[in-house]
C-alpha cells in the first residue's frame, strides 16, 4: 500500500536517492538539489513545522510517499506557508508598454517583463517527484493532491492564494533558450549552476544582478520570445492536473526559464472546496456499490497520513477496511477528510 506522510529524519537516504534520479532526467529540481546538507536541514524544517515550532514565515511542510511493502520513499512533495516573507520571491510579470505619438501616426504596443514580487506572502506547491519506478496507478495523483487535503484541514496554516511553479522549455542538456537570450548576459554562469545555486538557498545573487528595469520582449531571440510561459514537456500533465483543480496562469513566469507560474484562491481548488470530513467507520470488507477513487486523510497534523481508497460514495460516514484505518493512523468513529480523486472519472 502507498501511503502519504510527513518527511522524517531517517528519510535523508531516500531523498538522496530521489535528487540523483530527478538529475537523471536533466537540471532536476530546484527545491530537491543533491545536497546533503541542504536536504537535512529542510528535513529539519519541516520536522519543526509539523511539531509548530517555527513562524509561519519559515514554515515548510515536506511530504513522502511511503510503500508500505518496503519502506521505500517513492516520492516527495511539498507546502511553503508564505513565500517571499524572509528572503525575497522573484519571477517576472508579463505586461505591456504602449509607445505613441498623434503627430507622427505612430502607435506600438510592446510587451515587458517586469521583476516582480507580487506573490509574497503566498503558499506555494513546490518539491513534486515521483520516482519513475512508481509512475504507475493513481500513485502520481495521490502525491500530489494529498496537499490539497492537507490544506483543506489545517487552513490557518497558509495563505489565502496557492502557486505553483512550472518547469520551463529546456533540451536535453539543460540547456534553456530564456536563460541563454537574457540570464546569461547578467549573471554569466550555466541555467544548471543558476537554478542549483538558487535550490540550496544562496539567492542574493539574484537580486544584485538581475535587471531592474523592464526588459522588452521584442528585443529577445525569436527562440526565447516562443518559450515564454510555456511549460517542459515531462512537465505538462502536472500542469494539466493543477489546472482541473482550477489553477491557473495569470501572466508570471520564472525569471530563470520563463516556465509558468499557476495560481488559485485556496478555498477554490476543487478538492478543497469538495472535500468532506466524516466519521470513519471500520468494516470488513467494504460495502457493494458502484466504486470511485478516493483521496482520504486523517486529521492530524504532525502525524498526518493520506491514502487511496476504492470505495461507493459515503453515506454520512467513510468506510476503511482494518489495513486502511491501521495505515492512516484512525480508529472507528475518528474524522477522517475524504473527496474524489478528479472531478469526474479517476485516472
Amino acid at each position: 500500500m502507498m501511503f502519504i506522510r510527513p518527511v522524517e529524519h531517517k528519510d535523508l537516504p531516500g531523498l538522496m536517492d530521489l535528487a540523483r534520479s530527478a538529475a537523471s532526467g536533466g537540471v532536476g529540481l530546484t527545491s530537491l538539489p543533491i545536497n546533503e546538507d541542504r536536504l537535512q536541514k529542510r528535513i529539519a524544517r519541516s520536522v519543526l513545522s509539523f511539531a509548530g515550532e517555527l513562524d509561519r514565515a519559515d514554515h515548510g511542510y515536506v511530504f513522502v510517499l511511503e510503500d508500505s511493502a518496503n519502506s521505500k520513499v517513492a516520492g516527495i512533495c511539498a507546502v511553503e506557508a508564505a513565500v517571499g516573507l524572509k528572503e525575497p520571491w522573484y519571477n517576472y510579470r508579463i505586461g505591456t508598454i504602449v509607445h505613441a505619438s498623434e503627430e507622427l501616426g505612430v502607435y506600438s504596443r510592446h510587451e515587458t517583463l517586469f521583476l516582480s514580487n507580487d506573490h509574497t506572502g503566498y503558499s506555494e506547491l513546490c518539491t513534486l517527484y515521483l520516482h519513475p519506478d512508481y509512475r504507475v496507478k493513481r500513485n502520481g495523483g495521490l502525491l500530489s493532491k494529498s496537499r490539497f487535503l492537507f490544506l483543506a484541514q489545517f487552513p490557518q496554516l497558509f495563505g489565502k492564494m496557492v502557486v505553483a511553479e512550472m518547469r520551463g522549455v529546456s533540451d536535453e542538456n539543460g540547456r534553456s533558450p530564456f536563460w541563454e537570450a537574457l540570464g546569461r548576459h547578467f549573471f554569466s554562469i550555466d541555467f544548471a549552476e543558476a537554478d542549483y545555486l538558487t535550490g540550496i538557498g544562496q539567492k542574493a545573487f539574484v537580486a544584485e544582478l538581475m535587471p531592474k528595469h523592464p526588459v522588452y520582449v521584442d528585443f529577445l531571440p525569436p527562440e526565447a520570445q516562443a518559450v515564454i510561459g510555456l511549460t517542459h514537456e515531462a512537465t505538462r500533465p502536472a500542469v494539466a492536473m493543477l489546472e482541473s483543480e482550477g489553477f491557473r496562469y495569470e501572466g508570471y513566469v520564472d525569471i530563470f526559464d520563463a516556465g509558468p507560474t499557476v495560481q488559485a484562491y485556496t478555498g477554490d481548488i476543487r478538492a478543497v472546496k469538495e472535500s468532506q470530513r466524516l466519521p470513519a467507520r471500520v468494516v470488513d470488507p467494504l460495502p457493494d456499490g458502484d466504486k470511485e477513487c478516493y483521496l482520504v486523510c486523517n486529521d492530524a497534523l504532525q502525524d498526518y497520513r493520506a491514502v487511496l481508497v476504492e470505495s461507493a460514495r459515503p453515506q454520512g460516514e467513510f468506510c476503511l477496511t482494518p489495513d486502511l484505518a491501521r495505515v492512516l493512523k484512525v480508529k472507528d468513529g475518528d474524522h477522517v477528510r475524504c473527496v474524489t480523486l478528479t472531478p469526474k472519472e479517476a485516472v
